[in-house]
């Protein structure tokens, strides 16, 4: 449920209380309060990252069954929408920071209205993503390369499951309102709650209805608007909430003081700051995203066995990817709150301590895959050669792991420090050293292993240049807005 921030400003917690920036930050008690902060989020947000994928796992193993030029159709379409929403994931990080802060000023109702605004923001969006769907659907289906047998699967879901794109991307702006309100136990329970409803609506509609794949995209679609509706409900009854405990209306304009229900409405400036917000934010991901379509457009150069592991070795790679971006999204709400409250060294702090997680993960993580290699080959493949090539690519993975749980916690620490200029142009930069690199594995005969390299040194390009605006200290620029 939406509740007030569970800190305060400094200046709001009493002549007794810590400082959060003070040395006492230093000393364990100021560990553990961070410790605890970082657990009460990043837990529930682990859980909620991990629900995601899930859509689309029961949705293929429902489809599974209808046969495979279906589930053939189905897996084309998914990975479209899926590049389609992972596109606008900034939604959820601008978002987030921006409440953050203003949680942190100690001004709830600004907060809120920062969150509505981004929210409008993803409708929007959703809309314009429908209007170039719909009308495009069978072009982008040839261009992935379908089948003449799946083409038509692929259309048919494409188009339907298009229209639940703006209830998926407004609950990437509301899950950012709530993470900014240091509350990622909502975002879980409404994960939860829409994977289940989507299991059953596509058991009912396909099977039940008889609909067939047709049936699994409306399932989807009735889950996704579900989920949105009950995340408007949630930021709703908030604002409401917070205008009545408050004593005063929620919005105030030049003819007086006007309904709570005002705070609703769009606001044109608003929309248009969010925009602006999020827009260093899109360019980072849309790099990110081109370098894992470079790495993959690589592996298929090299053959059949070597594409073969290295979706699988992605596919883990990804998943652990959920428990260091669960640490990276509670960095983004306790450092956006820090800031907010004007308390540089308490963000400093945070930063410190999340980087010490953030390691520690990481190698925590890297040991359980070094282990668990002979296990996972045989799991995903039965082919020797691809059970081979995993091997040597999951080493690599393992051995990264330390390197990519600090660019994740440096990553969620300058996002909610509102920094998405510096993180747009790094990541650029990022992609131009890794694209040449990577491209010259199969051009110097090297292998699979090679390429998994190339992705580390990406993670070690962005790892310095996070590093080096850590220390520089220029992400820290306190107040309620950057």
């Amino acid at each position: 449920m939406l509740v007030n921030p569970v800190v305060e400003p400094p200046e709001k917690q009493g002549p007794g209380a810590d400082s959060p920036g003070s040395d006492r930050d230093r000393r364990p008690a100021g560990r553990r309060r961070h410790d605890r902060e970082i657990v009460a989020l990043a837990l529930p947000a682990f859980g909620a990252l991990v629900a995601e994928p899930l859509f689309v796992m029961v949705d293929s193993a429902i489809v599974g069954h209808l046969g495979t030029a279906q589930l053939a159709g189905l897996g084309v379409a998914a990975a479209l929408l899926t590049t389609a929403v992972n596109i606008f994931v900034f939604l959820a990080y601008a978002t987030t920071a921006a409440v953050a802060r203003r949680v942190g000023a100690g001004d709830l109702p600004a907060a809120l209205r920062q969150g509505i605004d981004g929210i409008w923001l993803a409708l929007l969006l959703g809309a314009l993503v429908i209007a170039a769907v719909l009308p495009a659907a069978p072009a982008l289906v040839d261009l992935f390369g379908a089948s003449g047998t799946a083409a038509p699967y692929a259309s048919d879901y494409l188009r339907i499951s298009s229209l639940g794109i703006p209830a998926m991307l407004v609950v990437l702006a509301a899950t950012g309102v709530l993470r900014g309100l240091q509350d990622t136990r909502t975002p879980l329970a409404v994960a939860v709650g829409g994977f289940t409803a989507n299991a059953g609506l596509n058991a009912i509609l396909v099977y039940g209805a008889g609909l067939g794949i047709a049936g699994s995209a409306w399932g989807t679609v009735i889950a996704q608007n579900g989920m949105a509706a009950v995340y408007l409900w949630v930021v709703v009854r908030g604002i409401r909430r917070q205008s009545c405990e408050s004593g005063r209306t929620a919005v105030k304009g030049d003819g007086g003081t006007r309904g709570w229900w005002a705070a609703l409405r769009p606001d044109p400036a608003g929309i248009r700051a969010c925009a602006h917000a999020g827009l260093p934010l899109l360019v980072r991901t849309v790099s990110l995203r081109a370098v894992l379509l470079i790495a993959t457009a690589v592996a298929a150069r090299l053959g059949d066995t070597e594409i073969a592991a290295h979706q699988i070795t992605l596919t883990v790679w990804s998943l652990l990817a959920f428990a260091l971006d669960a640490i990276a999204i509670a960095g983004q709400a306790i450092i956006g709150r820090y800031l907010g409250a004007g308390d540089a060294d308490g963000a400093r702090a945070a930063c410190r301590r999340m980087i010490e997680w953030g390691v520690a993960c990481g190698v925590v993580l890297g040991l359980l895959v070094a282990l668990a290699r002979p296990l996972v080959g045989p799991l995903f493949s039965s082919d020797p050669a691809v059970q081979d090539a995993l091997m040597s690519a999951l080493l690599v993975v393992a051995i990264s792991q330390p390197v990519s749980g600090v660019v994740f916690v440096l990553d969620g620490v300058l996002m909610g420090a509102g920094d998405g200029p510096y993180l747009a142009w790094s990541m650029l930069i990022t992609l131009a050293v890794f694209a040449p690199v990577a491209f010259a594995v199969p051009a110097l005969g090297a292998g699979l292993t090679a390429l998994w390299w190339a992705m580390t040194l990406m993670m070690l390009t962005r790892l310095a240049a996070l590093w080096l605006r850590a220390r520089s200290g220029r992400w820290i620029v306190t107040g309620a807005a950057r």
